[in-house]
């Protein structure tokens, strides 16, 4: 790829277009497919910007999800492919998308030096020459799709009767994108869900053709070295091959968090980066007899690449990961909330993400899928949430349903922010007449929980002037904690010039390293984990907190080695990256895992 980046995905709505922005210029990003609602508005929106004819799919048709999420993912392919066609086609001028192309490009990339040649070429036909050659090695950056493997919800007719498995939520996504014309990937994130992962083998697609090519791959997006073998190996069994893992450091990172067991992200890579070409032999070994007696073309090990995600700041930890790990890519997220050419972000949660400090990034229990979800406690719709507690009216409307999982009062399921379940779970826990304390800290839990399906799509109708009458305006966002450290807007341009170190965007901001960051995230979870369950600590978890400070120790020892390793940071740096190193470990050291 042109890129040692991508843009991973981001909520629902903030990166729904994202690939029709940035992959002209050799860019990649991933769009979710989770809500088929937000995909169908897009298409017109963007089939009315384009002055193209858009024919509804309405929600009742049969197989409306996937066909939605196929129309949508068919009109940013030819949208992008006419984008790039149009760029390439253009003269080598200043101002001209063609030469902002090369200009984002990494020094390192050999197309961006044959580039800065070819400026500087005298000779006329020459430089003719090398203009052809350029443009016929220009590669657009690919649109990636994004499925959260277990929100895949079951869904019903008219009279109530199960539509069957190929229609829940997870399946008809996946159904949308192997039936599209997207050349690219499937990034499966959140858990395995072996259901979904056994229907990738009823698309060709997700196999080898003729020359060994694949026209749509699957990429993991995994916390630790074993769990990506298990599923990897999940998929060989059946022929299908892992082009990518994506490492997503667990607290570090926007979205939904997924906490390991104190493995960090540093002795994580550590471990890819040792295990990977026994790793590539033995999926291979399984995937390979597999193909052949599905009369698949097999000749070869495919490419597999490595790419980690998730608190990475400055150019130069860019650099080191990429460099010291061996990895192919890195992936930038939240900071991308504030490249506003990029991404959709309404102006007042601009405002607020550039106006905010550390502790308004914060771990929550807000969403509805009982996972630990990073949130901002400045977005609107968190203070919608108040607002309501505050009126005696907690809880959402619940109209989209992609996160109803929870039957404890109903038959059909329900989800756990709407209104109709906090109303009956309060009614439950009033009939329990606990002490107050109890009580206020039960009902806070109840009420923390968010409407996502609704708060991750306004920002983008908002942006896009999308809104209609009436509907929520209130915005769910989910960044990470490090873009606490980011204190205004960029263009695409700066951001991509930060992330290669042509400048630095956080010139003059303390920040800890993204190994330091991380293992603080952890120490604090630990903390409060421990906190939650000391009158009712068993041996189990007793045991259990044991091995994470364990394993964060574990770490910490990592980075003592490690740190000499960092060559490309300034010795202030270096000796600043010990300091808060020892301060850490210290504090885990004050961590004790006793029962009350």
């Amino acid at each position: 790829m042109p890129h040692t980046f991508h843009i991973p995905v981001l909520g629902l709505g903030f990166s729904i277009d994202t690939p029709l922005k940035v992959a002209r210029y050799g860019i990649s990003s991933v769009a979710s497919i989770v809500d088929d609602e937000l995909i169908e508005r897009m298409r017109q929106y963007h089939t009315s910007q384009n002055n193209m004819e858009y024919l509804p799919i309405n929600s009742h048709e049969p197989d409306s999800r996937a066909r939605r999420i196929s129309a949508y993912l068919n009109l940013m392919h030819d949208l992008v492919n006419q984008q790039f066609d149009k760029l390439k086609n253009q003269p080598f001028e200043p101002g001209n998308d063609i030469t902002r192309y090369f200009d984002l490009l990494p020094d390192t990339s050999a197309l961006k030096q044959d580039y800065l040649r070819m400026m500087a070429c005298a000779n006329l036909h020459e430089q003719e020459m090398m203009k052809y050659h350029l443009r016929w090695r220009m590669q657009q950056g690919a649109t990636d799709v994004n499925i959260m493997a277990k929100v895949d919800k079951l869904n019903y007719n008219s009279d109530d009767e199960f539509l069957g498995d190929e229609n829940t939520d997870a399946l008809a996504a996946l159904r949308g994108f192997a039936m599209s014309k997207l050349q690219s990937s499937v990034i499966m994130s959140a858990g395995m869900n072996p259901k979904l992962y056994s229907y990738i083998e009823h698309f060709d697609d997700f196999f080898p053709d003729a020359t060994g090519r694949l026209r749509k791959k699957v990429i993991l997006k995994v916390s630790d070295f074993r769990s990506a073998l298990i599923q990897a190996k999940f998929l060989a069994k059946k022929g299908i091959w892992v082009s990518e893992f994506r490492i997503e450091s667990g607290l570090n990172c926007g979205g939904h968090a997924f906490a390991t067991d104190g493995l960090l992200l540093g002795p994580i890579l550590e471990e890819f980066k040792q295990k990977r070409q026994e790793m590539l032999a033995e999926l291979w070994a399984i995937c390979q007899p597999v193909l052949e007696h599905k009369s698949y073309f097999a000749q070869t090990i495919p490419n597999q690449r490595i790419s980690v995600q998730g608190g990475i700041g400055t150019g130069n930890e860019n650099s080191f990961l990429l460099n010291y790990y061996q990895l192919d890519a890195t992936g930038w997220g939240s900071p991308f909330l504030l490249v506003p050419e990029a991404t959709n972000v309404d102006d007042d949660t601009l405002t607020n993400l550039t106006t905010a400090n550390t502790d308004d990034f914060y771990l929550s229990a807000s969403s509805p899928l009982g996972v630990l979800f990073n949130n901002f406690k400045k977005s609107s719709i968190e203070q919608q949430r108040l607002n309501r507690i505050e009126h005696n009216r907690p809880g959402s409307p619940c109209t989209k349903k992609f996160l109803c999982n929870n039957t404890e009062f109903t038959e059909m399921a329900i989800c756990t922010a709407s209104r109709q379940y906090q109303h009956l779970k309060i009614q439950e826990l009033e009939a329990q007449q606990l002490p107050a304390a109890d009580y206020q800290q039960q009902y806070d839990a109840i009420t923390e929980k968010i409407c996502l399906c609704e708060g991750l799509c306004a920002s983008a109708y908002i942006k896009n002037d999308m809104l209609k009458p009436r509907e929520n305006n209130a915005v769910a966002i989910c960044p990470g904690p490090n873009l606490a450290y980011f204190k205004s807007t960029y263009s695409l341009d700066q951001m991509a010039k930060h992330i290669y170190g042509g400048i630095n965007l956080l010139q003059n901001v303390s920040r800890p390293n993204l190994f330091i960051n991380e293992l603080n995230l952890y120490i604090d979870y630990l903390k409060k984990d421990i906190a939650m369950h000391l009158k009712t600590l068993t041996d189990k978890k007793e045991k259990y907190f044991s091995k994470f400070k364990e394993q964060l120790q574990q770490g910490i020892d990592y980075y003592k080695q490690l740190i000499p390793q960092i060559t490309n940071e300034t010795q202030e740096s270096i000796q600043d990256m010990y300091r808060l190193l020892s301060l850490s470990e210290a504090e885990l050291n004050l961590i004790l895992v006793v029962k009350e």
